[in-house]
């Protein structure tokens, strides 16, 4: 790569869009003038949002006890309620209910208070029953006097006692429940205060002591607590949202005002050109987030202190300005977490043929990237190893730790941080550059798409093997169909169960949908679901020999993964019933149903549709990867589909070289019977075996785990097998010999 280029097509398109007044309002102008907006608008409303009064109807004041008194002269006394609270509740004292010539039943009442509630004529319903008074009256009165009237203190407890009728589906009703709650609260507490002095008991009976709340944390470090989950997140949705204009404008933009064929056309290799832009929009990117960062805090600092100037009582949360240390770690952040968002956004935006059609495009981005960065504002999420590997909410975590000051717990998952945002980025910028290099992509025809030309489309026009598109939507509605199902087929209670319900989601929902799409979409089905003979028949045997031979390894790694996500408490408590119904079962009903049945199914639909499709992308490690994902997330728990994603990509690294089902199907049902066997392993069989015993042991939780010597050399052999598959004559498509051939000709001649 030359330097001197990228450095030109960086300034040039930096000069471009300093010109493009879109740009420029949404990264300059927007965040100068939204947060002193917003603040003038929040003053301005202030004045017009005051608290309304609560109308309240209180039934059966005759009732009430003498003392002490809840109502003075139709209104709560201010030994209960302030004045500003007395202003805020209008009560209606109504005294039907007590008059004998109209009793009022609790279902009368009830159908009154839910019927005036919701004409608006109350917010909320005070009732005290009959003998409520009597009842409070009584407490306070002696053991004797109790005695003489034939009462048990259990007798006092059957009492009714008040009750608040109230609508939790209005707003007004729900406040109204609130205010009158709280004056109720107090008058027990009264109430109770005055019984213990009349009986002479010491007023720390009644609650023998109090807690006494002691922060210990520093001003600066609570400052530190609540900025670190607001700045990082400001920082990343910023970075995100300054990426999108500039990379649609590189991208479409320039296809539109026909200036990208002059660029493509010039001395600069198309490598140069996408570094080049990419410099150009995580600059954007990078300084759309901290002009954002810079007002926000200046508005934001400017606003409390005019809140606290104004206020008579101290504000509750206290919010002043963040430390500095916390603004060194976001602007260090701030460069890997634009370039990642940038080659994103720009590999995206290659697709467009418009800027209209980018902005489509860029919004799945987003909504992909917002679950990531809310998901660090949980209380109950920290950084571990399981967060540390997520992209962008590892950085989050990241960044919260070291802006709360805890440098030991971010020095120890930083390498695993850094190492995936690194990752992430490659990967990015590696797809942003295969954009450029593929004209399909950059200069897409413009189609017309209509439901009925759509469908003419794929039958007239069908292929050997499905489209990419076919591919991936045959893979969606897989995983739609697997989401439907868990809702609605029920968990079996016996083993006759399970397995009618295995066959049915195996060859129903899973291979059923791949072979029809199969027949409806291509013309040549039995290709496209690789229902051929293998290359060489010694393949088979090899697939079932590395399959045994990779399993400790494949085991290690599924422990490794269950120890950084563990499962957590409900999901041990749900798969119980499962495990006790699968040892109920014969060892083989349980090799032809967990076995037999995936092996067959599984493969026609991945390794057979989806993966013939996704192969059309000319880049077999790319569909092997696109493949291996779908059917991870089609096992369902997370840990479960970590694991089976890498044995997805040697299964279909096996299936592209061998060109036939029949190698993956033999590697997936030797895969799944080594499960099924490792269930059935005793100390009694290991004390019986010596072989055995040499190969497996007992962990320490009780269960089976391969030895190490037996691992290491199990992997070792397992890869010089894949080496020797590596060695086969490979079968590319079509499509692959075409970016095979783009491939040699971008090397450059040696001079």
């Amino acid at each position: 790569m030359s330097w001197t280029n990228i450095r030109l097509i960086y300034l040039r398109e930096l000069r471009d869009q300093l010109r493009d007044r879109r740009t420029l309002f949404t990264i300059v102008i927007l965040p100068l003038l939204m947060y002193p907006l917003l603040a003038m608008v929040w003053c301005q409303m202030q004045q017009f949002l005051k608290e309304q009064p609560s109308k309240v109807r209180i039934v059966g004041v005759v009732n009430l006890p003498q003392q002490p008194t809840l109502l003075e002269n139709g209104e709560f006394p201010l030994a209960l309620c302030s004045d500003n609270e007395r202003r805020l509740l209008t009560l209606q004292i109504d005294d039907n209910a007590a008059v004998p010539s109209e009793p009022l039943t609790i279902d009368d009442l009830r159908e009154a208070a839910e019927r005036d509630i919701k004409s608006g004529l109350y917010d909320a319903v005070v009732y005290f029953p009959p003998e409520f008074g009597k009842n409070i009256d009584r407490l306070r009165r002696g053991k004797e006097e109790t005695a003489a009237d034939q009462l048990q203190v259990t007798d006092l407890d059957a009492i009714p006692q008040p009750e608040i009728f109230a609508d939790s589906a209005s707003d007004a009703s729900r406040v109204a429940l609130n205010r009158v709650d709280l004056v109720l609260r107090r008058w027990r507490e009264v109430m109770v205060h005055d019984n213990l002095i009349q009986s002479d008991v010491p007023l720390g009976a009644a609650r023998p002591f109090e807690l006494v709340n002691t922060d210990v944390a520093e001003t600066f470090r609570r400052r530190a607590a609540i900025w670190s989950k607001v700045l990082p997140f400001v920082l990343l949705i910023w970075a995100l949202t300054g990426a999108f204009y500039p990379a649609v404008d590189l991208c479409a933009g320039e296809k539109e005002r026909g200036t990208l064929e002059t660029l493509l056309v010039s001395p600069a290799q198309r490598d140069e050109i996408v570094w080049g832009k990419l410099l150009c929009v995580t600059t954007f990117s990078m300084a759309t987030s901290l002009l954002n960062l810079v007002c926000m805090g200046l508005t934001g600092s400017l606003f409390f202190m005019q809140m606290a100037s104004n206020m008579a009582s101290p504000m509750m949360m206290d919010l002043g300005p963040p430390p500095l240390s916390s603004l060194c770690w976001l602007a260090l952040a701030l460069a890997p977490i634009s370039a990642l968002f940038s080659a994103l956004a720009l590999a995206i935006a290659a697709f467009a043929r418009s800027t209209k059609e980018g902005q489509y495009y860029l919004m799945p981005l987003l909504l992909v990237s917002l679950p990531l960065m809310v998901l660090p504002l949980l209380p109950q999420v920290r950084l571990d190893l399981g967060f540390s590997l997520i992209p962008v909410t590892g950085v989050m975590l990241l960044l919260r730790a070291l802006m709360e000051g805890q440098y030991l717990e971010a020095l120890r998952y930083s390498p695993f941080v850094i190492g995936i945002t690194a990752l992430c980025c490659w990967l990015s910028i590696r797809w942003a550059i295969r954009q450029f290099n593929s004209e399909a992509v950059l200069f897409r025809e413009s189609e017309r798409f209509g439901l009925g030309l759509w469908l003419r489309h794929l039958v007239r026009d069908r292929q050997d093997t499905p489209s990419p598109a076919e591919a991936i939507a045959c893979g969606i509605l897989l995983l739609f169909i697997r989401f439907i199902a868990s809702f609605t087929i029920p968990m079996p209670s016996d083993w006759t169960q399970f397995a009618v319900t295995t066959l049915v989601v195996q060859v129903a929902l899973i291979a059923t949908p791949a072979c029809l799409m199969a027949i409806m979409l291509t013309r040549k089905p039995r290709q496209t679901l690789l229902l051929q003979a293998p290359s060489f028949w010694s393949t088979v045997p090899a697939a079932m020999l590395l399959a045994m031979l990779l399993h400790p390894a494949l085991m290690l790694l599924g422990a490794g993964i269950r120890e950084v996500y563990p499962l957590s408490e409900e999901t041990l408590r749900a798969l119980a019933p499962l495990e006790s119904l699968l040892s109920h079962a014969t060892l083989p009903e349980l090799l032809l149903l967990v076995a037999v049945v995936p092996a067959i199914c599984e493969e026609l639909a991945f390794r057979g549709f989806i993966l013939s499709g996704l192969r059309r992308l000319g880049h077999k490690w790319t569909a092997i990867a696109i493949c291996s994902v779908l059917f991870g997330v089609a096992h369902g728990l997370l840990q479960q589909s970590l694991a089976a994603a890498v044995v997805g990509m040697v299964i279909g690294y096996i299936a592209v070289k061998t060109n036939s089902l029949l190698p993956a199907m033999a590697y997936h049902f030797v895969h799944n019977g080594l499960g099924v066997l490792h269930s059935r392993i005793t100390p009694e069989l290991l004390d019986r075996w010596y072989v055995l015993d040499a190969v497996v042991s007992i962990s320490n939780e009780g269960g089976i785990e391969y030895r190490w010597t037996a691992t290491v050399i199990a992997a070792l052999l397992g890869v010089l097998i894949l080496l020797w598959i590596k060695r086969l004559p490979y079968h590319p498509c079509a499509e692959e010999r075409l970016q095979q051939a783009l491939a040699r000709q971008s090397v450059p001649v040696p001079t």
